[in-house]
Order: C-alpha cells, then sequence, then structure tokens
C-alpha cells in the first residue's frame, strides 16, 4: 500500500495541484490508511486496495467524531480519501467506489468573520503613512479590501501583474487560472506611493512596466479561466517576477508576515476580535452584495468555481431583508 500510495502523489504532482494541496492530501490518506491497517490488524505494506471499502471510511470517520475533530475537517479528509479512491479504480486496483456510499458529515451553518464598512474604513487608516513600511501596510489593506484577493493571491503578485493605468491587478488563483481584478483609486494611489519606496527596500534595479496590453474592462480583459497553468514561472506567460511586496531585507513578504500585520491593524483600530486577511476578502463580498452587485459578479472577482462557494461569502443583515421586503412586496405596507 505505501507504494500505492506514492503513485497516487505522484499521480497528483502531474496534474500540477498546489503543495498545499498535495502536503494535505498525503496527511490525510496516510492517517487514513495507517487506521484502516490498525481496524484490519495487519501492517499497512499488507493492506490490500479491496480493504479500503465503506466500513474502513466509516470507521475513520468515526474515529476523527471520537477525536472532536471539527466537521469541516472531516469533510476535507473525505474528500482526500475520495480522491484516493477514484485513483484506485483509475488504476483498475479496485471495482467500486466505496466512497460513495458514505455520507459527508454535515457542516454547521456559521457566518464568516468580516467587519462593517465604518470598521474596515478605521482599519484603511491605521498604517503610519510617513514611513516607507507603513505606506506597504496601507497598500496591502487596500489591494485585499478593493479587489477580494486571498492572501496566497497578494504574497504572490509580482510587479508586472499591477497595471496602475487600467487600475487591474492579474492574480493567479486556485488552480493556477489567472484572472484580472479592479480596484479603486485609492488603492492605486497607495500602490504609487509604495512604489517609490520599493526600490529603497533592496531590489533598486526593478522597473515597473505594466503588463499585457491595456484593459478598458474586466469582461474584455478576463483571462481564460480554463487555461493548463504551469510550474514555477506558472507556464502562464507569467515568468519569474519581482515580488510586488517585499520585507524590510528587500525579500518576498511571506504570508505568515501578512497575516500578522492585518491582525496587529485590526487590534490597534479595537475592530472585531479574530480578523485575518480571509476576513477582508468575506468583507469584499458583503459589502458589494450588499450595495447591489450581481452575486455571479462578485463570483468572477473571487474567482470562484461554483456560485454555491461565493454564497458562504455573504451576509445579508435583518434591516436590509426587511427593506428589501418593504421595496418589493406590493402590500408591504
Amino acid at each position: 500500500m505505501k507504494d500505492i500510495l506514492k503513485n497516487f502523489l505522484q499521480h497528483l504532482r502531474r496534474r500540477d495541484v498546489s503543495r498545499h494541496t498535495l502536503t494535505a492530501y498525503e496527511n490525510d490518506v496516510a492517517t487514513f490508511l495507517k487506521h484502516t491497517s490498525q481496524i484490519r490488524q495487519k501492517p499497512l505494506d499488507e493492506l490490500r486496495p479491496a480493504e479500503v471499502d465503506a466500513f474502513a471510511i466509516r470507521a475513520f470517520l468515526g474515529e476523527l467524531h471520537k477525536q472532536r475533530v471539527s466537521a469541516s475537517s472531516a469533510a476535507r479528509k473525505l474528500s482526500a480519501i475520495r480522491t484516493f479512491v477514484k485513483f484506485l479504480r483509475r488504476d483498475d486496483l479496485i471495482e467500486d467506489d466505496p466512497s460513495a456510499l458514505v455520507a459527508a458529515p454535515k457542516k454547521p451553518e456559521t457566518i464568516p468573520a468580516h467587519l462593517t464598512i465604518d470598521e474596515m474604513s478605521r482599519l484603511l487608516e491605521m498604517p503610519d503613512t510617513s514611513q516607507a513600511l507603513g505606506r506597504r501596510d496601507r497598500a496591502i489593506l487596500e489591494l485585499f479590501y478593493a479587489s477580494g484577493l486571498r492572501l496566497s493571491e497578494l504574497v504572490g503578485l509580482g510587479i508586472e501583474d499591477v497595471n496602475l493605468s487600467s487600475r487591474m491587478v492579474r492574480v493567479l488563483g486556485k488552480g493556477r487560472k489567472q484572472r484580472l481584478v479592479p480596484f479603486n483609486t485609492s488603492t492605486a494611489d497607495a500602490l504609487r506611493a509604495w512604489m517609490k519606496d520599493r526600490s529603497a527596500t533592496g531590489q533598486s534595479s526593478v522597473r515597473l512596466p505594466a503588463f499585457a496590453k491595456a484593459t478598458a474592462g474586466l469582461a474584455k480583459a478576463r483571462i481564460d479561466r480554463t487555461s493548463d497553468g504551469g510550474k514555477a514561472d506558472g507556464g502562464s506567460g507569467r515568468g519569474v517576477q519581482a515580488p510586488l511586496f517585499l520585507n524590510y531585507r528587500g525579500g518576498r513578504l511571506s504570508t505568515r508576515s501578512v497575516d500578522r500585520l492585518v491582525r496587529r491593524y485590526v487590534a490597534l483600530c479595537g475592530a472585531k476580535f479574530g480578523i485575518s486577511p480571509h476576513a477582508l476578502r468575506h468583507s469584499f463580498a458583503t459589502h458589494l452584495l450588499a450595495n447591489g452587485a450581481d452575486l455571479r459578479a462578485i463570483q468572477e472577482l473571487l474567482g470562484h468555481a461554483r456560485l454555491s462557494t461565493t454564497q458562504r461569502y455573504t451576509h445579508v443583515n435583518a434591516q436590509q431583508l426587511i427593506d428589501v421586503y418593504k421595496k418589493s412586496h406590493p402590500r408591504a405596507n
């Protein structure tokens, strides 16, 4: 079974999944196989593919429940197991799909943390823009809120991904799919201010060329979301780019550093507890929807493959529902 697991991981690498996905699948499937070998009372090397059945999957989920693993984490592990089972079927190691007989754990309906418009405005004003790193931090917060980027997307930006004249940013999202996202004037101003400081942080030889051709609008400029993607240079025409956001040593700012700086500014402005960079993405979608944006347009901006994913990012408060009711129902008054 160890050799089969190695082949499965190699199969995932050929599919060009992200490093984080590969690591998660390896850990989840390896933990499942270890548990299965224990309940079968045999070494992992002697475990047969046919013994990876519905009973083994249910037993594993039951053990996760006993360990108080959250439903969302258990569902993620089940997704990895299902991918592994599909690989076994593809290689004719099993005939049927035992995971099809196992229901996914029901996830509780939770509202992701997000900031109000006033809270978001206060947060954007927190960085000390008299300092270079403060101007960098202001640009980061502005871009998060203006474009709804994921943390990994923002950290992965290169200087050629930003077109200040058209106020558009080219993003490499999940599945190495590219999209273009607009940003507002205040974000463009913050980025310009940071660009002036950028050469002093360690990469003075880098210029700021505009990407591709000037874009008149998102609809015309949208990059094909079904592109094949690629490896380090993306296979996407991006090449190896100089990072947009640098740390004080002149290297690319890490996801951990950005997470820390966002949480620090949230704490300083006295906003809600537990606000992360992803909560700024929630806020972006929520505020767009509250101001009349179409859900499918928000889906495109966020880079979601399914509309159901976008719906989880949006929240409608009670007063908004009452206002819609009063405006829409013929006898609301």
